[in-house]
């Protein structure tokens, strides 16, 4: 029963991807390119809307069946889903969005609240007044870490197959078939709306779809985290790619005395396209760094929580390689 509904969130979210790619009165939001941009020609950018329709109908046959208790959670995503379709069809300050950002963290934090949530590695039990606020900051930048990181044809998309795959790989081995089957819905919906992202693009994601999945994979981490599902640090070395990203690159800007809720071309991946490797191989580099990372964390899941940590400060030297390696490309071009 489980894989038709998933068949079907794959095949509705495909063809409402496709409908989404092609002119029409309404839905038809260009994004346009501009100084900023990686692209050089208009793209619709509502294919969020594709993903979260697969999600609708994939929830919706899970609750028939007697499974959608689990997914209560889900619902507090929709103030940041509203305040997301008004951003794209006529733009919003910085304010409202991190309003509605803050409103759903309070609400999946409300729905997601168990004595596990406030029980955090190495530290042990904190005060929830404590370790809501910072939950909540962080479900904020998750949010807006994967809206930084939709910048280029099949990254995000990508990085939600690949991403919500492992964690349900490592939700299979838990014994948890509920967090399983969550994470399988989020891929598989996310897989069709690939189908038209994949380089050369028909369709963006939009504020709606890179918000909705930020959201996502804040709610997936907490879950899996509040009930021990898998280890809150291999939870994050699954989405590395992106969480590494999008911080160094705030970090930077932040130094600078930048905005850094405006958009730029200084992330990673978009320094490689600007070196000319292009959205094709530049995407699938990121997909094997993608793939590496949940490999990594699907081996170390039945270890030690000591060789957990070693495997992730192993990943901080990776990272900290990449970056510099990056750098010399830049040094190497510009010489």
């Amino acid at each position: 029963m489980t894989i038709g509904i998933l068949l079907v969130v794959l095949l509705t979210s495909t063809a409402v991807a496709y409908g989404l790619s092609r002119p029409n009165r309404w839905l038809y939001l260009l994004d346009q390119p501009n100084e900023r941009s990686l692209h050089q020609r208009a793209v619709p950018r509502t294919g969020g809307i594709a993903v979260l329709v697969g999600l609708l109908v994939g929830s919706t046959g899970l609750v028939m069946i007697g499974q959608g208790r689990h997914y209560l959670w889900l619902l507090a995503g929709l103030p940041v889903i509203l305040v997301s379709f008004l951003d794209d069809r006529q733009g919003l300050g910085v304010v409202p969005r991190l309003l509605a950002q803050g409103i759903s963290a309070g609400l999946l934090l409300a729905l997601l609240a168990g004595p596990g949530l406030w029980r955090w590695p190495l530290i042990g039990d904190v005060p929830v007044g404590v370790a809501a606020p910072l939950l909540g900051i962080g479900i904020v930048w998750m949010i807006n870490l994967y809206n930084f990181m939709d910048g280029m044809d099949g990254f995000a998309g990508g990085m939600a197959v690949i991403g919500f795959f492992t964690l349900a790989a490592l939700g299979g081995f838990a014994g948890v078939p509920a967090f399983t089957v969550a994470n399988l819905l989020v891929a598989t919906a996310s897989a069709g709306f690939l189908v038209w992202n994949f380089p050369p693009a028909r369709l963006f994601l939009g504020d709606v779809g890179s918000s909705l999945l930020g959201f996502l994979v804040a709610g997936m981490m907490l879950w899996s985290h509040r009930d021990a599902i898998v280890p809150i640090g291999l939870c994050l070395l699954v989405f590395s790619p992106f969480i590494v990203d999008a911080s160094i690159t705030l970090l930077k800007r932040l130094a600078r005395g930048e905005r850094i809720w405006q958009a730029h071309r200084e992330h990673y991946y978009q320094r490689l396209v600007r070196l000319g490797w292009g959205h094709r191989r530049t995407v699938l580099v990121e997909y094997g760094l993608m793939i590496a990372c949940g490999l990594s964390a699907v081996a170390t899941a039945p270890d030690s929580v000591g060789w957990q940590w070693t495997v992730l400060f192993a990943w901080a030297v990776i990272y900290t390689l990449l970056a510099n390696a990056v750098g010399r490309l830049e040094q190497g071009r510009t010489q």
